[in-house]
């Protein structure tokens, strides 16, 4: 019998473009990186997806640092990883943060410098909490941030505590309206101004992209 070649495989590079690598092992998994701003909240949130750690491998760390030093910590990760074997490289990078009081220009130029950079970004504006609230409904018009705890505590029908371990499960039966809800509310700006666009979130694509990796998402393929 003949000897398998090298598997290959598409991987992004800095400008986010793909490449191929040639592989030695059969059984290379993708390999997700997201660094969150938030410590707790949105790690307990990424950490509820139950992907079967044989399917991919999704590293969530909660950094608790600005939307800048969490890119800047993004992009050391990523060259650390890249400067050991093949096999310990990201496939995906991406970033969680929130506009809070950020100005607007930093705020969007830092959007853009990440995607240049080859990152995935999920921002929220105002904060992460929105994408919480697209469960239940559609917003589009402003909200302060310091609304959502309220707005939050009376759809539950209990006090929403901020860092919440439980969060993934209790709104998972509404993550599709959610997903809906999000998009459509990107559609209502044109141009996208992400630092004016208020309420929206890019959270929902990276849901889509670990949704992926659910076992009730896959078909067997062998």
């Amino acid at each position: 019998m003949a000897k398998k070649g090298k598997r290959r495989r598409t991987r992004r590079n800095r400008t986010g473009n793909y490449r191929k690598r040639p592989f030695d092992r059969q059984d290379v998994l993708p390999r997700f990186l997201i660094v969150c701003e938030g410590k707790k909240t949105e790690p307990y949130y990424f950490r509820g997806f139950r992907v079967p750690k044989d399917v991919a491998e999704i590293d969530v760390k909660g950094l608790g640092k600005t939307p800048l030093q969490l890119v800047e910590k993004a992009l050391r990760l990523r060259s650390k990883a890249a400067v050991k074997l093949d096999l310990n490289e990201y496939d995906q990078v991406w970033c969680v943060f929130d506009k809070d009081d950020w100005e607007d220009d930093k705020f969007n130029d830092l959007i853009e410098e990440a995607k240049n950079e080859g990152l995935d970004i999920a921002y929220s504006n105002q904060a992460f909490e929105l994408w919480f609230l697209l469960h239940f409904h559609y917003y589009d018009y402003p909200m302060h941030r310091s609304q959502y705890e309220g707005e939050l505590s009376k759809l539950l029908g209990r006090r929403y505590k901020k860092n919440s371990p439980d969060m993934y499960y209790r709104l998972y039966s509404k993550q599709k309206t959610a997903i809906n809800n999000a998009e459509q509310l990107l559609e209502l700006y044109v141009p996208r101004n992400p630092a004016k666009d208020n309420p929206s979130t890019t959270v929902h694509r990276l849901v889509k992209e670990l949704n992926r990796f659910l076992p009730e998402n896959r078909r067997d393929t062998a």
